[in-house]
């Protein structure tokens, strides 16, 4: 997936992200705050920051976050919700999540939260997030899994008919294997449930395509079934999606 189709999809709906229950509201954001426990003497980095929800929220704990992205339209709605919330400790600036632009051993937390399945290569992701992690700092990800094998395809061919954007979701086996060839230790890691309204979840798209969509989740079978939990009715649908948070240390 070229950086410029991912920078046209997610402008095109970045103010659909200001107010989305998952990005905004989730239960992984609070989670990942109890988990991490900021500290008010640290330096963070949030790398792709969407519309700023997870930097917006760890900066009152912080003494400093730098918030990065790769989508003007994103960061636009990132820096008007830091100005309604008067936050004076945060620097929203355009920043490549594999081409980190800053100095080793810059940040004591680094975070990122629902966007590593949008990566072209998480392992380089993974290696520029601890390269500018100083020593004992924390890395904190956030992002949805698949099942492996054939049904994670699936799902992940689901997803990615609804946004061009998507590249692939790891399993979270595949992301425990990455983070230790990433040579980060592995403090915590848990898995979230969240249910998922499939007229909100489609709305982007006309009724073609929303049929197409509608007619793939009916026909999941077997795990991706089993995964995706469809509630499929008359009066609207739902399926489920799982996020894995993990806490890592640079040791």
């Amino acid at each position: 997936m070229s950086k410029a189709t991912i920078r046209q999809q997610f402008g095109s709906h970045a103010s659909a992200y200001v107010n989305s229950e998952t990005h905004a509201r989730g239960a992984s954001l609070q989670r990942l705050i109890d988990l991490v426990q900021p500290q008010p003497d640290w330096h963070a980095l949030d790398i792709a920051t969407g519309a700023g929800h997870t930097a917006l929220a760890f900066a009152p704990y912080l003494a400093y976050v730098t918030a990065t992205d790769i989508t003007p339209q994103m960061l636009q709605q990132a820096q008007k919700l830091a100005a309604d919330r008067h936050l004076s400790n945060i620097t929203i600036e355009t920043a490549d999540a594999e081409a980190l632009p800053y100095h080793d051993d810059s940040f004591d937390l680094v975070t990122c939260r629902i966007a590593p399945h949008h990566f072209n290569d998480i392992p380089l992701f993974l290696a520029g997030s601890t390269r500018v992690l100083r020593q004992g700092g924390l890395l904190a990800v956030v992002d949805n899994i698949v099942p492996a094998g054939p049904a994670g395809d699936y799902v992940n061919a689901f997803e990615k008919l609804r946004d061009p954007s998507h590249n692939r979701c790891l399993s979270g086996e595949e992301w425990i294997t990455a983070f230790q060839a990433a040579g980060l230790s592995i403090l915590h890691h848990e898995i979230l449930a969240k249910t998922m309204d499939f007229d909100f979840w489609a709305k982007r798209h006309d009724q073609t395509m929303q049929s197409y969509l509608l007619a793939m989740l009916s026909e999941a079978s077997g795990a991706s079934a089993q995964f995706l939990q469809p509630q499929i009715t008359a009066t609207g649908s739902t399926f489920t999606l799982s996020e894995v948070l993990f806490v890592t240390q640079k040791t």
